[in-house]
């Protein structure tokens, strides 16, 4: 919530047309609270929902069964209706996969994520199946995660991978850019954003003038809602 920057529902139309589903449509529900989901889970017809910011991990409440990867993040992006009960996946996982790690070089060794959402926990367990160390920032510093007013000049140049899964940016607050000093970027860093509304997020220019590489989230999103629909 809120859902205004959401293409999910352009995107099923389209698939459910080329596939010629025409018994299927596809709606976004933006949910104020997650205490609107309770009543949504028990419409006849509903057969599967994709749950975005900022739900991932409350939805998991709402889960009769978790999957072993959804359950090892801490994050649910996909709920299935199982004859047991509503049942939850993370495909995030899949298009970080299929997105990040074509780009991810040796040098890449350790990574920023900015964020400790759902998002941030699926980024952080692809990581962890390739060995690369990462570091959680916040504007709120906690266990394992540190503020971005504690960022050394060494962190930024010496973590190479740095990862936005906040919403800083996204449209319509395209102007928003994260309390990073940009200036420490090098020609090696490697800059994703899952942001895909616009292309070229704040965080994502920042990059390019370096002479970074760079990635935005489309083809996360893209990548991800295949998988869902194949569950």
């Amino acid at each position: 919530f809120p859902l205004g920057h959401s293409f999910s529902a352009k995107y099923f139309k389209e698939k459910f047309e080329r596939e010629h589903l025409s018994e299927w449509n596809y709606q976004n529900y933006p949910l104020a609270t997650i205490s609107e989901l309770a009543p949504l889970l028990q419409t006849e017809n509903l057969k599967g929902l994709n749950v975005t910011i900022p739900y991932k991990e409350a939805v998991l409440a709402y889960c009769e069964q978790i999957d072993a990867k959804a359950a090892a993040v801490g994050a649910v992006n996909t709920l299935v209706k199982t004859k047991e009960g509503w049942k939850g996946y993370n495909t995030d996982i899949i298009g970080i996969e299929n997105s990040l790690l074509p780009l991810v070089r040796p040098h890449h060794q350790q990574a920023l994520i900015f964020g400790t959402g759902g998002a941030a926990k699926a980024v952080a367990y692809v990581l962890r199946q390739i060995g690369v160390h990462f570091q959680f920032v916040s504007r709120k510093p906690g266990p394992q995660v540190i503020s971005y007013s504690e960022l050394l000049f060494n962190d930024l140049r010496s973590h190479k991978l740095w990862i936005n899964t906040t919403p800083v940016g996204q449209a319509p607050n395209t102007e928003e850019v994260l309390p990073i000093d940009f200036s420490q970027i090098g020609e090696q860093h490697l800059l994703f954003d899952l942001i895909y509304n616009p292309s070229l997020t704040s965080f994502l220019k920042q990059g390019q003038l370096k002479g970074a590489t760079i990635l935005n989230g489309e083809q996360m999103l893209v990548e991800q809602a295949e998988a869902a629909f194949k569950i």
